[in-house]
Protein backbone atom coordinates (compact mmCIF):
# COMPACT_ATOMS: atom_id res chain seq x y z
CA UNK A 1 0.00 0.00 0.00
CA UNK A 2 1.23 3.16 -0.51
CA UNK A 3 2.41 5.79 2.12
CA UNK A 4 -1.08 7.69 2.96
CA UNK A 5 1.00 10.64 4.56
CA UNK A 6 2.01 13.77 3.15
CA UNK A 7 6.24 14.06 3.43
CA UNK A 8 5.74 18.15 5.14
CA UNK A 9 3.58 17.12 8.08
CA UNK A 10 5.26 13.99 8.37
CA UNK A 11 8.82 16.16 8.87
CA UNK A 12 7.19 18.29 11.11
CA UNK A 13 8.65 17.68 15.17
CA UNK A 14 5.64 17.84 17.39
CA UNK A 15 5.41 20.68 19.66
CA UNK A 16 8.85 20.34 22.49
CA UNK A 17 5.79 21.39 25.61
CA UNK A 18 4.00 19.20 25.57
CA UNK A 19 5.84 16.33 26.42
CA UNK A 20 7.07 17.37 29.67
CA UNK A 21 3.44 18.20 30.92
CA UNK A 22 2.32 14.61 29.62
CA UNK A 23 4.64 13.47 31.58
CA UNK A 24 3.95 15.72 34.79
CA UNK A 25 0.46 14.26 34.39
CA UNK A 26 1.56 10.93 35.56
CA UNK A 27 3.59 11.69 38.71
CA UNK A 28 2.23 11.97 42.19
CA UNK A 29 2.72 15.00 43.56
CA UNK A 30 4.57 16.82 41.16
CA UNK A 31 4.29 20.67 40.15
CA UNK A 32 4.11 21.71 36.43
CA UNK A 33 5.42 25.36 35.90
CA UNK A 34 5.29 23.87 32.09
CA UNK A 35 1.98 24.69 30.52
CA UNK A 36 0.68 29.09 29.87
CA UNK A 37 -1.98 28.69 31.07
CA UNK A 38 -3.42 31.41 33.37
CA UNK A 39 -4.69 29.79 36.65
CA UNK A 40 -7.63 32.07 37.29
CA UNK A 41 -11.09 31.11 36.33
CA UNK A 42 -13.22 33.03 33.38
CA UNK A 43 -13.99 36.31 35.73
CA UNK A 44 -18.10 35.32 36.40
CA UNK A 45 -19.51 38.33 34.36
CA UNK A 46 -17.99 37.00 31.04
CA UNK A 47 -18.83 33.30 31.62
CA UNK A 48 -22.35 34.47 32.62
CA UNK A 49 -22.41 36.39 29.41
CA UNK A 50 -21.44 32.82 27.60
CA UNK A 51 -24.18 31.41 29.66
CA UNK A 52 -27.24 33.95 29.19
CA UNK A 53 -26.31 33.15 25.03
CA UNK A 54 -27.15 29.60 25.70
CA UNK A 55 -30.47 30.32 27.61
CA UNK A 56 -31.12 32.55 25.21
CA UNK A 57 -30.84 30.22 22.20
CA UNK A 58 -27.85 31.88 20.49
CA UNK A 59 -26.44 28.30 19.28
CA UNK A 60 -26.71 29.59 15.45
CA UNK A 61 -23.51 29.76 13.23
CA UNK A 62 -22.24 33.76 13.44
CA UNK A 63 -21.49 35.50 10.28
CA UNK A 64 -18.00 33.94 8.84
CA UNK A 65 -16.11 37.19 10.10
CA UNK A 66 -17.85 36.96 13.14
CA UNK A 67 -20.28 38.64 15.39
CA UNK A 68 -20.97 42.60 14.26
CA UNK A 69 -21.15 43.87 17.84
CA UNK A 70 -17.64 41.85 18.52
CA UNK A 71 -15.65 43.25 15.59
CA UNK A 72 -17.07 46.61 16.83
CA UNK A 73 -15.43 46.24 20.42
CA UNK A 74 -12.39 45.06 18.90
CA UNK A 75 -12.25 48.12 16.91
CA UNK A 76 -12.87 50.16 19.73
CA UNK A 77 -10.55 47.96 22.57
CA UNK A 78 -7.62 48.27 19.34
CA UNK A 79 -7.96 51.93 19.17
CA UNK A 80 -8.17 52.66 23.23
CA UNK A 81 -5.00 50.43 23.71
CA UNK A 82 -2.68 50.74 20.81
CA UNK A 83 -3.92 53.67 19.01
CA UNK A 84 -4.40 52.07 15.91
CA UNK A 85 -8.19 52.44 13.61
CA UNK A 86 -9.64 49.49 12.02
CA UNK A 87 -12.97 49.49 10.41
CA UNK A 88 -15.05 46.18 12.03
CA UNK A 89 -16.79 45.39 9.02
CA UNK A 90 -13.56 45.04 6.49
CA UNK A 91 -10.49 45.04 8.51
CA UNK A 92 -11.44 42.75 11.85
CA UNK A 93 -11.68 39.14 11.18
CA UNK A 94 -12.72 36.76 14.45
CA UNK A 95 -10.79 33.33 14.18
CA UNK A 96 -10.64 30.20 16.22
CA UNK A 97 -7.58 31.71 18.47
CA UNK A 98 -4.83 33.48 17.76
CA UNK A 99 -2.93 30.22 16.40
CA UNK A 100 -6.18 30.07 13.60
CA UNK A 101 -5.07 33.26 12.82
CA UNK A 102 -0.99 32.46 12.54
CA UNK A 103 -1.98 29.92 10.45
CA UNK A 104 -4.32 31.28 7.85
CA UNK A 105 -2.57 34.68 7.74
CA UNK A 106 0.75 32.51 6.23
CA UNK A 107 -1.36 31.08 3.77
CA UNK A 108 -2.73 33.43 2.44
CA UNK A 109 0.35 35.83 2.24
CA UNK A 110 3.35 33.34 0.93
CA UNK A 111 3.68 31.55 -2.45
CA UNK A 112 5.82 28.41 -2.81
CA UNK A 113 9.16 29.44 -1.55
CA UNK A 114 9.01 32.66 -0.39
CA UNK A 115 10.83 33.29 3.21
CA UNK A 116 9.60 34.46 6.83
CA UNK A 117 11.70 35.61 9.30
CA UNK A 118 11.18 34.15 12.91
CA UNK A 119 12.77 35.60 15.73
CA UNK A 120 13.72 32.68 18.32
CA UNK A 121 13.42 31.71 20.55
CA UNK A 122 9.71 32.33 20.06
CA UNK A 123 6.17 30.16 19.99
CA UNK A 124 6.33 26.76 18.75
CA UNK A 125 3.76 27.27 15.87
CA UNK A 126 5.43 29.93 13.21
CA UNK A 127 7.91 27.85 12.27
CA UNK A 128 5.60 24.89 11.10
CA UNK A 129 2.79 27.32 9.99
CA UNK A 130 5.21 28.66 7.51
CA UNK A 131 6.03 25.12 6.20
CA UNK A 132 2.41 23.96 5.62
CA UNK A 133 2.19 27.59 3.90
CA UNK A 134 4.92 26.48 1.72
CA UNK A 135 7.17 29.38 2.98
CA UNK A 136 10.39 28.94 3.86
CA UNK A 137 10.99 29.86 7.85
CA UNK A 138 14.59 31.43 8.26
CA UNK A 139 15.84 31.93 11.86
CA UNK A 140 17.05 35.07 13.35
CA UNK A 141 18.79 33.80 16.80
CA UNK A 142 17.65 36.51 19.71
CA UNK A 143 20.18 37.32 22.33
CA UNK A 144 20.22 37.39 26.03
CA UNK A 145 22.51 40.17 25.75
CA UNK A 146 19.92 42.36 24.23
CA UNK A 147 17.16 40.89 26.38
CA UNK A 148 16.33 39.42 23.51
CA UNK A 149 14.83 41.56 21.28
CA UNK A 150 14.94 41.72 17.72
CA UNK A 151 17.91 44.45 16.60
CA UNK A 152 17.44 46.23 13.22
CA UNK A 153 20.97 45.01 12.80
CA UNK A 154 19.97 41.38 13.24
CA UNK A 155 17.21 41.66 10.69
CA UNK A 156 18.75 43.42 7.81
CA UNK A 157 21.29 40.70 8.11
CA UNK A 158 18.66 37.90 7.13
CA UNK A 159 17.20 40.01 4.46
CA UNK A 160 16.73 38.46 1.18
CA UNK A 161 14.93 39.29 -1.92
CA UNK A 162 12.91 36.58 -1.22
CA UNK A 163 11.79 37.89 2.17
CA UNK A 164 7.81 38.63 2.23
CA UNK A 165 6.97 38.11 6.13
CA UNK A 166 8.67 38.82 9.38
CA UNK A 167 7.15 37.65 12.47
CA UNK A 168 7.27 40.06 15.23
CA UNK A 169 6.67 37.97 18.61
CA UNK A 170 6.32 39.93 21.48
CA UNK A 171 6.04 40.56 24.66
CA UNK A 172 7.60 37.18 24.17
CA UNK A 173 6.52 33.64 24.72
CA UNK A 174 9.19 32.24 26.29
CA UNK A 175 11.79 34.95 27.35
CA UNK A 176 9.49 37.44 28.68
CA UNK A 177 11.21 39.77 26.56
CA UNK A 178 8.99 43.00 25.12
CA UNK A 179 10.13 45.50 22.30
CA UNK A 180 9.60 49.30 23.00
CA UNK A 181 8.79 51.91 20.97
CA UNK A 182 12.31 53.11 19.82
CA UNK A 183 13.07 49.28 19.27
CA UNK A 184 10.08 49.44 17.29
CA UNK A 185 11.00 52.19 15.10
CA UNK A 186 14.46 51.31 14.07
CA UNK A 187 12.86 47.67 12.71
CA UNK A 188 9.85 49.69 10.97
CA UNK A 189 12.46 51.74 9.24
CA UNK A 190 13.84 48.43 8.22
CA UNK A 191 10.61 47.18 6.68
CA UNK A 192 9.35 49.96 5.01
CA UNK A 193 12.59 50.11 2.66
CA UNK A 194 12.67 46.39 2.61
CA UNK A 195 8.90 46.32 1.39
CA UNK A 196 8.23 43.95 3.29
CA UNK A 197 4.96 42.62 5.64
CA UNK A 198 4.45 42.03 9.33
CA UNK A 199 2.78 39.08 11.73
CA UNK A 200 2.59 40.99 14.96
CA UNK A 201 1.45 38.24 17.72
CA UNK A 202 0.31 40.56 20.40
CA UNK A 203 -1.50 37.31 22.31
CA UNK A 204 0.27 38.86 25.69
CA UNK A 205 -0.20 42.83 25.01
CA UNK A 206 -2.17 43.50 28.09
CA UNK A 207 0.54 41.52 30.01
CA UNK A 208 3.26 44.33 29.78
CA UNK A 209 5.03 45.31 33.41
CA UNK A 210 7.33 48.30 31.97
CA UNK A 211 5.16 50.80 30.58
CA UNK A 212 1.88 50.34 27.74
CA UNK A 213 2.50 47.90 24.91
CA UNK A 214 3.21 49.59 22.04
CA UNK A 215 2.37 47.56 18.84
CA UNK A 216 4.12 47.82 15.27
CA UNK A 217 0.78 48.92 13.55
CA UNK A 218 0.61 52.46 15.59
CA UNK A 219 4.49 52.84 13.92
CA UNK A 220 3.81 55.72 11.11
CA UNK A 221 3.60 53.55 7.75
CA UNK A 222 2.92 50.26 9.33
CA UNK A 223 -0.33 49.94 9.58
CA UNK A 224 -1.23 48.98 6.24
CA UNK A 225 1.76 46.87 6.46
CA UNK A 226 0.88 44.84 9.81
CA UNK A 227 -1.29 42.10 10.34
CA UNK A 228 -1.71 42.23 13.81
CA UNK A 229 -3.13 39.02 15.76
CA UNK A 230 -4.68 39.21 19.50
CA UNK A 231 -6.99 37.01 21.79
CA UNK A 232 -8.49 36.74 24.63
CA UNK A 233 -6.71 33.42 26.17
CA UNK A 234 -4.14 35.20 28.24
CA UNK A 235 -5.51 38.74 29.20
CA UNK A 236 -8.75 37.30 30.33
CA UNK A 237 -8.11 33.67 31.24
CA UNK A 238 -10.16 32.00 28.52
CA UNK A 239 -7.98 29.44 26.49
CA UNK A 240 -10.49 27.27 26.98
CA UNK A 241 -12.88 29.45 24.82
CA UNK A 242 -10.74 29.44 21.98
CA UNK A 243 -10.82 33.24 20.66
CA UNK A 244 -8.71 35.63 18.56
CA UNK A 245 -8.79 37.89 15.72
CA UNK A 246 -6.68 39.24 12.85
CA UNK A 247 -7.12 43.14 11.90
CA UNK A 248 -4.92 44.12 9.59
CA UNK A 249 -5.44 45.62 5.34
CA UNK A 250 -8.69 45.01 3.68
CA UNK A 251 -7.26 42.86 1.02
CA UNK A 252 -5.38 40.72 3.31
CA UNK A 253 -8.58 40.14 5.89
CA UNK A 254 -10.77 39.23 3.09
CA UNK A 255 -8.47 35.85 1.67
CA UNK A 256 -7.96 35.56 5.56
CA UNK A 257 -11.59 35.22 6.09
CA UNK A 258 -12.34 33.20 2.62
CA UNK A 259 -9.75 30.50 4.29
CA UNK A 260 -11.51 30.77 7.41
CA UNK A 261 -15.04 30.34 5.70
CA UNK A 262 -14.09 26.71 4.17
CA UNK A 263 -11.98 25.48 6.85
CA UNK A 264 -13.91 26.45 10.00
CA UNK A 265 -17.59 28.51 9.21
CA UNK A 266 -17.22 30.55 12.44
CA UNK A 267 -15.93 31.13 15.88
CA UNK A 268 -17.57 29.31 18.69
CA UNK A 269 -20.65 31.78 18.99
CA UNK A 270 -21.24 31.05 22.71
CA UNK A 271 -17.47 32.26 22.58
CA UNK A 272 -18.33 35.12 20.60
CA UNK A 273 -20.65 36.60 23.18
CA UNK A 274 -18.96 36.36 26.13
CA UNK A 275 -15.89 38.28 24.06
CA UNK A 276 -18.13 41.31 23.51
CA UNK A 277 -18.47 41.05 27.33
CA UNK A 278 -14.92 40.65 28.17
CA UNK A 279 -13.99 44.05 26.14
CA UNK A 280 -16.88 45.83 27.24
CA UNK A 281 -16.33 45.21 31.54
CA UNK A 282 -12.97 43.60 31.46
CA UNK A 283 -10.25 46.21 31.69
CA UNK A 284 -10.22 45.52 35.95
CA UNK A 285 -10.15 42.06 36.05
CA UNK A 286 -7.27 42.07 33.39
CA UNK A 287 -5.50 44.92 35.63
CA UNK A 288 -6.02 42.43 39.10
CA UNK A 289 -4.53 39.66 36.82
CA UNK A 290 -1.77 41.39 35.61
CA UNK A 291 -0.83 42.82 39.46
CA UNK A 292 -0.98 39.03 40.57
CA UNK A 293 1.81 38.12 37.51
CA UNK A 294 3.61 41.06 38.12
CA UNK A 295 4.21 39.98 41.95
CA UNK A 296 4.75 36.33 41.03
CA UNK A 297 7.40 37.90 38.24
CA UNK A 298 9.24 39.99 40.97
CA UNK A 299 9.66 37.21 43.31
CA UNK A 300 10.92 34.75 40.35
CA UNK A 301 13.40 37.40 39.59
CA UNK A 302 14.50 37.76 43.41
CA UNK A 303 15.06 33.88 43.85
CA UNK A 304 17.30 33.61 40.42
CA UNK A 305 19.18 36.08 42.12
CA UNK A 306 19.56 34.46 45.37
CA UNK A 307 20.45 31.18 43.68
CA UNK A 308 22.88 32.64 41.54
CA UNK A 309 21.04 31.69 38.43
CA UNK A 310 21.62 33.98 35.56
CA UNK A 311 18.23 35.45 34.33
CA UNK A 312 17.70 38.85 32.63
CA UNK A 313 14.63 40.78 33.82
CA UNK A 314 11.33 39.83 31.95
CA UNK A 315 8.99 42.81 31.27
CA UNK A 316 6.14 40.99 29.32
CA UNK A 317 3.74 37.63 29.36
CA UNK A 318 4.42 35.44 32.43
CA UNK A 319 7.48 33.78 31.57
CA UNK A 320 11.01 34.18 32.64
CA UNK A 321 14.15 32.19 30.67
CA UNK A 322 16.94 31.38 33.19
CA UNK A 323 20.37 30.17 32.11
CA UNK A 324 21.79 26.71 33.17
CA UNK A 325 24.94 27.06 31.06
CA UNK A 326 26.80 26.87 34.21
CA UNK A 327 25.65 23.35 34.59
CA UNK A 328 27.20 21.62 31.36
CA UNK A 329 24.13 19.85 30.49
CA UNK A 330 21.60 20.57 27.43
CA UNK A 331 18.18 22.11 28.42
CA UNK A 332 16.82 18.76 27.99
CA UNK A 333 19.07 16.73 29.91
CA UNK A 334 18.44 19.66 32.82
CA UNK A 335 14.82 19.59 32.74
CA UNK A 336 14.36 15.65 32.70
CA UNK A 337 16.71 15.23 35.69
CA UNK A 338 14.69 18.23 37.43
CA UNK A 339 11.35 16.10 36.71
CA UNK A 340 12.59 12.76 38.24
CA UNK A 341 14.67 14.07 41.05
CA UNK A 342 12.40 16.66 42.08
CA UNK A 343 9.24 16.17 40.42
CA UNK A 344 8.91 19.83 38.88
CA UNK A 345 8.20 20.27 35.23
CA UNK A 346 9.33 22.79 33.63
CA UNK A 347 10.16 23.51 29.47
CA UNK A 348 13.67 23.14 27.79
CA UNK A 349 14.27 26.24 26.10
CA UNK A 350 15.42 24.02 23.14
CA UNK A 351 11.25 23.66 22.76
CA UNK A 352 11.22 27.18 21.07
CA UNK A 353 14.06 27.13 18.78
CA UNK A 354 17.67 25.78 18.89
CA UNK A 355 19.03 29.13 20.09
CA UNK A 356 16.85 28.42 23.44
CA UNK A 357 19.90 25.66 24.24
CA UNK A 358 20.88 26.54 27.83
CA UNK A 359 17.99 28.18 29.06
CA UNK A 360 14.70 26.80 30.23
CA UNK A 361 11.16 28.26 30.63
CA UNK A 362 9.18 28.71 33.73
CA UNK A 363 5.41 29.90 33.92
CA UNK A 364 4.10 32.02 36.46
CA UNK A 365 0.69 31.48 35.43
CA UNK A 366 0.40 29.66 38.17
CA UNK A 367 -0.31 30.26 42.05
CA UNK A 368 2.13 32.25 44.33
CA UNK A 369 2.01 28.86 46.90
CA UNK A 370 3.06 26.72 44.00
CA UNK A 371 6.07 28.86 43.01
CA UNK A 372 7.75 28.82 46.41
CA UNK A 373 7.13 24.95 46.92
CA UNK A 374 9.10 24.92 43.15
CA UNK A 375 11.47 27.48 43.68
CA UNK A 376 12.85 25.55 47.04
CA UNK A 377 13.04 22.34 44.71
CA UNK A 378 14.86 23.93 42.23
CA UNK A 379 17.39 25.67 44.78
CA UNK A 380 17.51 22.37 46.44
CA UNK A 381 18.51 20.73 42.85
CA UNK A 382 20.88 23.70 41.41
CA UNK A 383 22.82 23.05 44.72
CA UNK A 384 23.22 19.60 44.02
CA UNK A 385 24.36 19.67 41.08
CA UNK A 386 27.13 22.25 42.01
CA UNK A 387 28.34 19.95 44.88
CA UNK A 388 28.53 17.06 41.66
CA UNK A 389 30.64 19.55 39.64
CA UNK A 390 32.92 20.62 42.57
CA UNK A 391 33.18 16.42 43.22
CA UNK A 392 33.79 16.61 39.67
Amino acid sequence: MRNPLADTIVNIKPSGIRKFFDLVSEMQDAISLGVGEPDFDTPWHIRDEGIYSLERGRTFYTSNAGLKELKEEISRYLLRRVHVTYDSASEVLVTVGGSEAIDIAMRVMLNPGEEVLIPQPSYVSYEPCAVMAGGRPVIIELKAEHEFRLTAEQLLEHITDRTKILVLPFPNNPTGAIMEKEDLEAIAKVIIEKDLFVLSDEIYSELSYKGEHVSIASIPGMRERTVLINGFSKAYAMTGWRLGYACGPEQIIEQMTKLHQFAIMCAPTTSQYAAVEALRNGDEDVAVMREAYDQRRRYLVHAFQEMGLECFEPYGAFYIFPSIREFDMSSEEFASRFLQEEKVAVVPGTAFGDCGEGFLRISYAYSLENLKIALGRLSKFVSRLREEQKRG
